[in-house]
């Protein structure tokens, strides 16, 4: 059975439709003859190009399209001119491809494109073009995204490594040495010695206390083991005992345990945020409140210390603010930081709560 295209409206109509779809669509249309000059454009190509490459277009008689295009995508090179489209001799090659184009003021940017002959008498080609740069954007951005999740995962992950190390290995061996110091004390009467092996053992007793806070620093192994809360509650404490800076938290969680990711974020955030406190606030205590509420992890560090004037630049390098927001948007929340001078600090962080309780 044949089948065959037919209209609903006459020659005349269906060509100003035609003419219509031409001067009006968003697509960027240019129409190319066989010598590759330039024998219209439609005005969303004329928006493209800009003006002064439009009349450069219109101006040249041959290979036109070559003044603004900048190669396309083959299977070997992101940009070439090897076996252009122009010279293609079947068209149906290039029904679908990418192509950088110069955008008027913007430089090159990418489109997908398609080139098909429309009239083989006179070889007229239609070169179809739409704008691909916010997909590219886009692209970019997850893909940027999903390096930096995979970054500080293997960072995480390296952490914990290192921390079970120093802990079950290095901490191990310097315990098994104050031992063999113990026992060596009993085995003299030389009082010299003896008062060596005291000296010995202080130091080693010092390094083991710094081997254990660099272990708990680097990855807390209760934050694996027993959650947020507990890992909050360890941090704290160690934080009062080696300095002496309070924290007044307040916890209101319904689960006891989270996703890994979230709670390595909603921690990481925290200790950020207390360190800065610790250093620019000038102030003894923070309190930290931590909630959920209709699906949504809730951290608060707040203070009432020196504060930032509004916009400025804060204390230090600004890594860590900027570490505390990536690491929140990377899992779909969001980070906020509300300071004035001399009126305290306060940021917060909310992320997905993930679901059901774990």
């Amino acid at each position: 059975m044949d089948v065959q295209l037919t209209a609903k409206v006459d020659a005349d109509t269906l060509n100003r439709l035609t003419g219509l779809l031409f001067a009006n669509s968003r697509e960027a249309i240019i129409l190319v003859d066989g010598s590759g000059g330039i024998v219209a454009m439609n005005r969303a190509a004329e928006e493209i190009m800009g003006p002064a490459v439009t009349q450069e277009l219109h101006r040249l008689q041959e290979r036109a399209i070559c003044e603004a295009c900048r190669g396309y995508t083959s299977e070997t090179e992101l940009r070439t001119c090897a076996d252009c489209y122009l010279n293609a001799p079947d068209t149906s090659n290039f029904s679908s491809f990418q192509v950088f184009l110069e955008t008027g003021g913007k430089g090159p940017e990418p489109y997908t494109a398609s080139f098909q002959l429309i009239d083989p008498e006179r070889g007229i080609r239609a070169f179809m073009l739409r704008n691909q740069t916010r997909q590219y954007q886009a692209q970019e951005t997850y893909y940027r995204n999903k390096m930096i999740k995979h970054v500080l995962e293997a960072q995480e992950n390296e952490r914990r490594r290192i921390s079970r190390e120093l802990h079950d290995s290095v901490a191990q061996e310097l315990m098994s040495a104050m031992v063999d110091l113990r026992v060596l004390k009993y085995m003299t009467q030389d009082q010299s010695l003896i008062g060596k092996m005291q000296q010995t053992k202080a130091v080693l007793t010092r390094l083991l206390g710094d081997i254990r806070n660099l272990s708990v620093e680097l990855r807390p192994a209760t934050l694996d083991d027993f959650g947020l809360e507990a890992a909050f509650r360890s941090h704290f404490k160690r934080l009062e005992e080696n300095y002496g800076f309070g924290v007044e938290f307040v916890s209101e969680l319904p689960c006891r345990r989270y996703p890994s990711e979230i709670e390595t974020v909603i921690y990481r955030v925290c200790q950020e945020a207390v360190l800065n406190a610790m250093k620019y606030a000038q102030v003894d205590e923070v309190r930290v409140t931590l909630t959920e509420n209709e699906g949504r992890l809730r951290l608060t560090v707040s203070d009432d210390g020196a504060g930032m004037t509004p916009g400025a630049e804060p204390s230090g390098t600004g890594l860590g603010l900027y570490g505390m927001r990536e690491r929140t948007e990377l899992v779909g929340g969001s980070f906020t930081l509300d300071s004035r001078q001399g009126g305290g600090t306060t940021i917060t962080a909310e992320v997905p709560a993930a679901g059901d309780c774990l």
